[in-house]
């Protein structure tokens, strides 16, 4: 009987420890998916956050920029007034064509440039390429 007695015991043990286990996870798993939910929703929060102040900080650095572009068109117009102080308040033929000369850098190596000849017209070679046939005279 004593052999039977410790079977017995050992049943209800396992039985009871088996019992808790399954309580234990009926009532942890809500428990976990609640605390689960609540770690996601901070780490959400902490990224919108942060994409926020990413959003701030490029906003700040576009209006750093563009008040530095504000200032140096400010810094050309002086310029371009001095230059014409310079040349009695009017702005001559030539230095109407430095300034164009000086834009051309900007365009690269393939621009064409048309010359104006009598009357400022410029000499078009639009038909330089093209073969025209020969009409036989009947």
């Amino acid at each position: 009987m004593n052999g039977s007695y410790k079977g017995v015991m050992l049943g209800t043990l396992v039985s009871w420890f088996l019992f808790g286990l399954i309580g234990f996870g009926l009532w942890g798993c809500p428990t976990y998916n609640v605390w689960q939910q609540e770690m996601s929703g901070r780490a959400e929060f902490a990224k919108a956050e942060q994409n926020r102040r990413i959003l701030i900080e490029e906003a700040a650095a576009n209006l750093e920029a563009e008040k530095l572009n504000a200032q140096a068109e400010v810094e050309r117009a002086k310029g371009a007034a001095e230059a014409i102080a310079i040349e009695n308040g009017a702005i001559s033929e030539k230095y109407i064509q430095y300034l164009w000369v000086r834009q051309q850098k900007n365009l690269g190596d393939k621009t064409v440039i048309y010359i104006p000849t009598e009357a400022n017209l410029p000499i078009l070679e639009s038909t330089r390429g093209i073969q025209v046939p020969k009409v036989p005279n009947p």
